[in-house]
């Protein structure tokens, strides 16, 4: 996986046409079909062989069809990167791009599929008919707060790993980061005080695993200010947020939010004003992760942070879930796990860090999303976590 083609140039938008023509997938063959005798062992009659030998123990389908290795990228194309409701069809290079990414960092096969409905109760029992094909599902860019039901019916229904990369990917680069973050300012994890400026499937996510790593002066703010418990007007999901987070029992907005913050996490296209940033504590963290535009320019935050980082390719530290899900399903699907557990989460961003080993640095604060050393060390901590914990 070169950076060759970094220093080409920009990126002309007749050049990102042309790679998408004919989509960005295709089959590719495990056995040859080039004579009478491989068509008789691939198709008729062979096959009706191990047709038959599935028919008498489902079992064997692990060991005889791809479902093993086989992810189900699924959307119904509501919230889109930065594009929104888009619609399924505009979702699908988007999907194709992601099963692109499963086979290339992880080895893994991955099936895009867009669904033409916003009903959960029609995507859940979709999902359930789809079973027999594949292994795992990966929920993509499904709106909040729609997408929690989702995925925690899904998870019920299926006997299989479910995981909407959007709370949960984004979520473990995160607090690896952070940790990566601490570890080079020569800080603890535990008493930041951290801010989360979005309270949809990325915000929700990220202030549950930051909580779970043992840190508890979380604050959450939304559009329309600091999520706690005396706002009228909270759905359910940020009504269980409210009880959990927000100790000190702020009220207002961004501003009473950040005034001595150690943290501020962006996951919410809103802008952040750089006198606010200013009045963070010393030795401040800033995660800007909008794309393409970040809540506060890096440049900017950088003359009040001590370190900072992006969704960005371009600029230092960025944090990108390109890191996490690759790893996490090809540790899931190794260890045969039945679904992807906190523990497992938490164990895929600690193996995140550690690759980094004393390369970690103020401006290194997570590998880059192209080190090949990533994906495996995840998928062995993920397989090693659903061992312990019982769901392999």
């Amino acid at each position: 996986m070169s950076n060759a083609n970094a220093d080409k140039g920009p990126i002309t938008e007749a050049e990102i046409f042309a790679s998408h023509e004919g989509g960005k997938l295709s089959v590719e063959l495990t056995a040859p079909l080039d004579t009478q005798r491989d068509l008789s062992i691939a198709y008729t009659p062979g096959v009706a062989q191990v047709s038959r030998a599935i028919a008498a123990d489902v079992t064997l389908t692990s060991k005889y069809t791809w479902t093993s290795r086989l992810v189900a990228v699924v959307s119904d194309g509501t919230a889109v990167l930065g594009l929104g409701d888009i619609g399924p069809r505009a979702s699908l290079p988007v999907m194709e791009g992601k099963a692109a990414l499963f086979k290339s960092f992880a080895g893994l096969n991955a099936i895009p599929i867009v669904l033409d409905t916003k009903d959960v109760d029609e995507i859940v029992e979709t999902l359930v008919r789809l079973r027999p094909t594949f292994g795992a599902v990966n929920l993509e860019d499904i709106s909040a707060p729609r997408c929690f039901e989702v995925e925690r019916r899904a998870q019920e229904a299926l006997d299989c790993p479910v995981f909407h990369d959007d709370q949960h990917g984004t979520a473990i680069v995160v607090l690896a980061a952070l940790n990566g973050a601490v570890k080079a300012l020569g800080r603890e994890l535990a008493p930041l005080r951290i801010v989360i400026a979005g309270a949809g499937a990325a915000g929700v996510a990220c202030a549950n695993i930051l909580l779970a790593a043992g840190i508890p002066d979380v604050v959450v703010l939304d559009s329309q200010g600091i999520v706690e418990a005396g706002r009228d007007g909270l759905n359910s999901v940020k009504q269980d947020l409210a009880a959990r987070t927000n100790p000190r029992g702020l009220q207002g907005g961004v501003a009473e939010a950040l005034d001595g913050a150690d943290v501020f996490l962006g996951v919410s296209a809103g802008k952040v004003p750089e006198s606010l940033i200013a009045t963070m504590a010393p030795q401040s963290i800033v995660f800007a992760l909008s794309n393409p535009d970040p809540e506060i320019h890096p440049d900017v935050a950088s003359k009040y942070a001590a370190v900072v980082a992006t969704g960005r390719s371009d600029y230092p530290n960025q944090i990108n879930n390109v890191l996490a899900f690759p790893g996490i399903f090809r540790g899931a699907l190794d260890a045969g796990a039945k679904a992807i557990t906190e523990g497992m989460k938490l164990a895929a961003a600690a193996a995140i860090l550690d690759v980094l080993g004393p390369e970690v640095s103020v401006d290194k604060i997570v590998p880059s999303p192209l080190d090949p050393r990533v994906a495996p060390a995840v998928a062995a901590a993920v397989a090693q976590a659903a061992r312990d914990e019982g769901v392999a």
